[in-house]
C-alpha cells in the first residue's frame, strides 16, 4: 500500500467518524470539535508519547448528552456503544473502596479474590478490530473519594497505572472521559430565570461563557490544580433546546423501528408516531432540570411496553401499520392498527 493510499484511508476513517458523531450527538457541536482532533492525532500516529490519547472532563446539566458523547464515540470507533470500560464513581465514595480499581497487594487479605477493575486485559477488551483505541469512562467523577483523583494523576501524566501486584497498565492507547455534574445547578439557575424551554434557548456566546465560568469555578474548588492541569480539555455542555430535543426524539423513534425490525424479522410492523403524540412524549420525558435523561424511559413505558402487549396478544399482524397518537384521556399513548393489504403480504412472503 502506498503512502497516498494510507492517507486516503485515514481521511476516509476520519470523515466517517465525524459523520457518525455529528449525526448521533445532537446539540453539542463544541464538544465534538473539542474531542475529534485528539482521535485524529491518534489515527495519524501523532499522539504524544507517554500520555493517554486524550483526557476530557465533561461538565453540564443532567440530560445534556455527556454520557451519550462517550457512547457515540465508542460506537464510531468500534461499531458498538458497549465498547466502553465504565467506572461508576458513585461506587467509590469511601477511600478504601478506591483500592478495588487496582486490587490488593500480595500478602493482603483478599489478594487472590480481588481482581482490579483497571487491568490491561480489561483495557484490551474495550478495543476492537476496527480500532486499538480504548474508551474509558469515569462517570460522575466528583462522587468518588479524593484518593481516586490522586490515583489518576500518574495515569493522566505518564499513561501508567501501577496495580496492587506491582504490574503496570499502559493507558497510551486510551481516551479517558470523566463526566461530572459540578456546577450544574448553578448553570441552570443562571440561564433559566423562569420555567420552560423558551428560557433555555438562544443563550448565545455570552451564555456559553457564563456556563464555562461556573463550571471551571466548581472544578477548581473540587480538584487540585495538578489534577486540572493534566486534563486535555474541559468541555461544558449547554442545556438542550426544544428543537434539539425533538431531533433526539426522532432518532430514538427510528431506533425503536430498527429494534422492531431486528427482533421480529418477518413478523415486523411499521410504527408511526403522530405530531401530537411526539409533543406528549416530549412533555412526559423531558424537562429543563433533567434534559433528555428520562426520554428513553418514557418511550419504553409509553411505546415499547404497550406495543409488546399488543404483539403478545396477537393483535398486530405481520406487516401491519401501527400509529401512535396522543392520549384521548389519561396518561398513555393510544394506538391504531391497520392490517396489511394482500399485496403487502405477498411481497413480504
Amino acid at each position: 500500500m502506498t503512502s497516498i493510499d494510507r492517507k486516503s484511508r485515514r481521511a476516509s476513517a476520519t470523515d466517517h467518524l465525524t459523520e457518525i458523531v455529528s449525526r448521533k450527538l445532537i446539540g453539542q457541536t463544541s464538544a465534538i470539535s473539542g474531542i475529534l482532533p485528539y482521535i485524529q492525532m491518534h489515527q495519524a500516529g501523532l499522539s504524544p508519547e507517554g500520555r493517554p490519547a486524550g483526557v476530557f472532563l465533561l461538565l453540564g446539566p443532567s440530560g445534556s448528552g455527556k454520557t451519550k458523547t462517550v457512547e457515540v464515540i465508542a460506537e464510531a470507533l468500534h461499531g458498538s456503544d458497549k465498547n466502553v470500560l465504565r467506572i461508576d464513581c458513585g461506587e467509590f465514595q469511601m477511600e478504601h473502596e478506591v483500592a478495588k480499581l487496582i486490587g490488593a497487594p500480595p500478602g493482603y487479605l483478599g489478594h487472590r479474590e480481588t481482581h482490579p477493575l483497571l487491568s490491561q486485559a480489561k483495557l484490551n477488551a474495550a478495543t476492537s478490530e476496527r480500532s486499538n483505541l480504548a474508551v474509558v469512562l469515569f462517570d460522575e467523577v466528583e462522587k468518588a473519594a479524593s484518593s481516586l483523583a490522586r490515583l489518576l494523576l500518574g495515569v493522566l501524566d505518564k499513561a501508567v497505572l501501577r496495580l496492587g501486584d506491582n504490574t503496570t497498565v499502559n493507558f497510551e492507547r486510551t481516551l479517558i472521559f470523566m463526566t461530572s455534574n459540578l456546577g450544574a445547578r448553578e448553570m441552570l439557575d443562571s440561564i433559566t430565570p423562569g420555567f420552560g424551554f423558551a428560557s433555555m434557548a438562544g443563550g448565545g456566546d455570552s451564555s456559553k461563557r457564563k456556563l464555562e465560568s461556573i463550571g471551571m469555578a466548581a472544578v477548581r474548588k473540587r480538584f487540585a490544580p495538578e489534577f486540572v492541569n493534566r486534563l486535555d480539555a474541559i468541555l461544558t455542555y449547554e442545556p438542550l433546546t426544544k428543537e434539539q430535543l425533538c431531533r433526539i426524539l426522532d432518532l430514538q423513534i427510528e431506533e425503536i423501528q430498527r429494534h422492531i425490525d431486528r427482533r421480529l424479522g418477518a413478523r415486523a410492523f411499521s410504527l408511526a408516531v403522530s405530531k401530537a403524540a411526539r409533543e406528549f412524549l416530549l412533555r412526559k420525558g423531558t424537562s429543563p432540570e433533567f434534559g433528555a435523561r428520562e426520554l428513553k424511559r418514557t418511550l419504553h413505558r409509553q411505546l415499547m411496553q404497550p406495543l409488546a402487549a399488543l404483539v403478545a396478544a396477537g393483535r398486530v399482524p405481520p406487516q401491519a401499520a401501527v400509529r401512535a397518537d396522543a392520549p384521548h384521556s389519561g396518561e398513555f399513548v393510544s394506538f391504531r392498527i391497520s392490517r396489511p393489504s394482500r399485496t403487502q403480504l405477498r411481497l413480504a412472503s
